[in-house]
Order: C-alpha cells, then structure tokens, then sequence
C-alpha cells in the first residue's frame, strides 16, 4: 500500500498498519537476516556499557533493547502488535504504544537509540525535539541507519523475497541527519561505518568486515551507518573545583616554578604532585615548596609502580576536585594556558579537553624532527581510530570531569593495562564512553631544566603495537 499523498495522519495510520501485519513475521525476517542483525547489537552494546537507563525508539521486538542489558528499559514502537509480541520475548524490559512524534514521557534516559527507524518518521526533526524531554547533558543519542547508496540493492532483495519489506519514507545520507540533529539542538559526538557485505560467507565476510571495511575510500561503500550525538543547550554555569595532577619525575627545578605560574581559576583549586622515584631531590623540593605556599592546596605522593600513567592514576584516585587536569612537570605546555581548558569543558564545549601542540609554531628545541613527525602519524591514526578529530595524541595535558574518570575506570577493563603512558587509556576511555572530545591549541616551550623522559624508538614501538591494539578494541569489534 502506497502513502504517497495522504494526509500525514493517514500516512502513519498506514505504517502502523504494515508494521501491525509484520509482527508475526519479524523473527523469520531477523533469522534470514541474522548476519546483519548480530553485527548491528554488537556494535550497539559496545557503543552502549550494560546496566544504563535505555530507551530505544521502534523497538519491534525489542531483541536490541534487550541485547543492551539496561538496568532500565524502555521500548516505544507505534505498532501494537510489535510491542505485544516484544512484551513476550522480554518480560523483564516495559514496552509501549507510541509515536515518537508526539511522545510525552516525564522519565530521562542514559542512551536513547533509534536503529533502523528514522526512515519510517514523517518529520524527523520534530521527533528529535520531542526526545530532548528525555534527554540530560550526559545522554547519548544512538541512531543506526542504512547508507543510502545500498538503496537498489536493497529495493532488490525485498523483491526477491530476502529482506524484510519496509517502504521507507526517507533515505538520508549523513549529512541530511547530522543537519537534522543540528536544527534539533544537538551536536554529533562521532560517527561510523560498517559492514561491506551483509551476509556470511566463510573468510571473505571477515575479511571485509573486519578490516577492508574501514579504509578510507571503502569505508563510503558500508551498509551500516551509525551517529551518536548528545543534546546541546543552555547548561548551568558555576565555579567546578579543580585538581591539578603534576606528574613528575626528576623535576626539583621544575616544581616551584610550576607552583608560581599556575593561575587562579574556577573554584576551589588543589595541586597533587605524584612523583616517580626521583633522584634528584624531588621530593625533598615539593615538601619545601608545600611549606613555602601554605596558602595553597598542595598535596604529594610518591607513586606505586612505574611511568606517568601510573602516577596519574594516583593522583586522580587521591584528587577532590569536579574537574580532573593533568600538566607535565616539563612546564613545556604553559601554566598559564590551564584557564582555557578550565573553560572549555566549564561551559560544555567538549566532556574531554586534549591539548595540541601541533597548531602554533613550537620553540626550536621544544619538540624533536623525528617526535614531530611521530605525533602527526599518531595523529591521523587515533583521529581514525576514535572517529574524532585527534590532532596531538600525546599533549600530556589533558581534563575531565571526575565522574566521567570514574566510568573510565568502571570500564577500563575492556582494553586493560596496556598504556604506560596514560595519554591512550584516557583517550581510549573517552572514546568508549562517547565523550565529546575537543582540542586546545597551546604554544609549546623549551624545557628549562632536566632531560626528557620520552626515548623516542622505543616508546614509538610501544605506541604503534597500542594503535594496532585499539584497532580492534575500537573498530573490529
């Protein structure tokens, strides 16, 4: 039955109905397209950790929603006959009649997800709007969709009988979606593409799938699109507490100059020096200066293992500060540029504030040929890995808010202790939770005294295996 120029209440009478006559046959449907289906609730629950308040949005039988694990779920669909057969399949999850376009809910949800189904809505914007009622600063949006050029093929196989028959409404291509959530208040978090071929065939599925399917180039031919975005609009302002961690190692030059530069900003201020085992009189030079700035809130301690991204752990495990800012002892990235990222993530621009060395031009001995051009690769690899842009992997100066550090931790072990550095755990971790990343250009200095902690081949292996590592904890997964 065709909706072309019906009113838009007959139109959705008829989609209602065609989903309706459906019901009985989605699980065949799912099983033929079992392939397509399994890969889509992988990649959603890696986009979405178990126990979340979720609401999926044309939930059909509600097999998604229920994949997720959700300490609460809720499905909505505007079929009766699909909610009561999902009501079924999974008692312990609520499902309900609704449409979206006018949906009225008084609950907020931790992730709401809209697989496959913003072809079937008469007028996507407003469905997007009306979501926003749902919705907190720290939600995510999850929307899956097909790519818009597989639109024959697909036309095809619901003709040959091995595809569902939908009639979509709309084939949107993302930039039509990302404007769309742009007219809705929000703001796209990060992107992806998957799967060249939708069906099983030994080998060459994974083949393609699992590696192909992400190079540049192919990567346009995918099937499976998928966008998380988060609402944006007007957000409380207020003076967050900070916790700066000082890592440090050898650094007795370095500490009260770091204590005199560092500005007043935001509220209340705490500086945690977390030192390495140094052998230079460090430790003996942060009890003097603790002394010699009572005014401050100076805290110190040594750290347990070895390298920066252990002692940045127990400097945040120790910090009390809302916001978690982490500056280099070297004193190469200026103190006096900590205010910018305080007012970055203060006034919501991004969740995650990374630092980039690379966009001023840097002092002549700042940064060495052969770093330079490791930290550009590295660069390109993680903007590719993270699908957001990365231009400076390894500025050691880095914010978050703590209650965003602590869900990193909750789920650090899905990459496990792999980074010595602290920099990829940090921004593997964000990247998981869908944390908004953005970048803040600084002009990197000469260090004044000491000798670099970085030796350049042997961390450089280290950190390519890690890109090799995050390949398939982000991307084959």
């Amino acid at each position: 039955m065709s909706v072309t120029g019906f009113s838009d209440r007959e139109k959705k009478t008829a989609i209602r109905e065609r989903f309706d006559r459906l019901a009985g046959d989605r699980e065949h449907w799912q099983r033929k397209g079992s392939y397509y289906y399994e890969d889509q609730r992988r990649y959603i629950r890696f986009l979405v950790p178990e126990g979340l308040r979720v609401l999926e949005i044309g939930c059909g039988l509600g097999d998604l929603l229920a994949a997720v694990r959700p300490l609460r779920g809720l499905g909505i669909d505007l079929s009766e006959m699909m909610v009561k057969e999902a009501s079924k399949r999974h008692p312990s999850l609520e499902f309900r009649v609704a449409d979206c376009e006018a949906l009225d809910l008084d609950e907020t949800f931790d992730v709401i997800i809209l697989s496959d189904v913003i072809g079937h809505l008469l007028d996507v914007e407003t469905a997007l709007r009306r979501l926003r009622t749902c919705c907190t600063p720290k939600t995510r949006i999850v929307i899956a969709y097909y790519n818009f050029l597989w639109e024959p093929l697909l036309r095809l196989t619901e003709w040959w009988n091995l595809k569902m028959p939908q009639q979509q409404q709309n084939w949107l291509a993302p930039p039509d979606i990302h404007n769309l959530l742009r007219l809705a208040d929000y703001e796209v978090v990060k992107t992806e593409r998957r799967l060249l071929l939708p069906k099983y065939v030994p080998v060459v599925s994974a083949l393609l799938n699992r590696f192909l399917a992400f190079l540049p180039g192919l990567n346009l031919l995918c099937l499976s699109q998928y966008i998380v975005a988060r609402m944006r609009g007007p957000r409380v302002v207020k003076q967050y507490s900070t916790t700066i961690v000082i890592p440090c190692r050898n650094e007795r030059g370095n500490i009260e100059p770091a204590i005199q530069r560092i500005p007043p900003f935001g509220g209340a201020q705490e500086i945690i020096f977390v030192d390495g085992h140094s052998t230079d009189g460090t430790p003996d030079e942060i009890e003097r200066v603790r002394s010699a700035y009572p005014g401050k809130d100076i805290k110190f301690f040594v750290q347990d293992g070895k390298g920066k991204g252990d002692a940045v752990r127990k400097g945040f495990a120790n910090a009390s500060g809302d916001i978690l800012i982490i500056l280099d002892a070297d004193l190469t990235m200026p103190p006096e540029d900590l205010p910018k990222f305080y007012d970055a993530i203060a006034s919501d621009k991004g969740e995650f504030i990374n630092g980039s060395r690379l966009v001023y031009p840097m002092e002549q001995e700042a940064m060495r040929f052969l770093n330079l051009l490791g930290n550009k690769f590295f660069s390109m690899a993680f903007s590719w890995l993270l699908n957001q842009r990365i231009k400076d992997t390894l500025c050691g100066t880095k914010v978050l808010f703590r209650d965003d550090y602590e869900r990193i931790v909750q789920n650090r072990s899905y990459f496990g202790d792999f980074d010595p550095f602290g920099d990829f755990d940090l921004l593997f971790g964000a990247s998981k939770l869908n944390l908004k990343i953005v970048e803040v250009p600084i002009r990197y200095q000469d260090r004044t005294y000491g000798t670099t902690n970085i030796h350049r081949f042997a961390h450089g292996w280290l950190l390519l295996k890690m890109t090799v590592y995050g390949f398939f904890r982000l991307k084959a997964v």
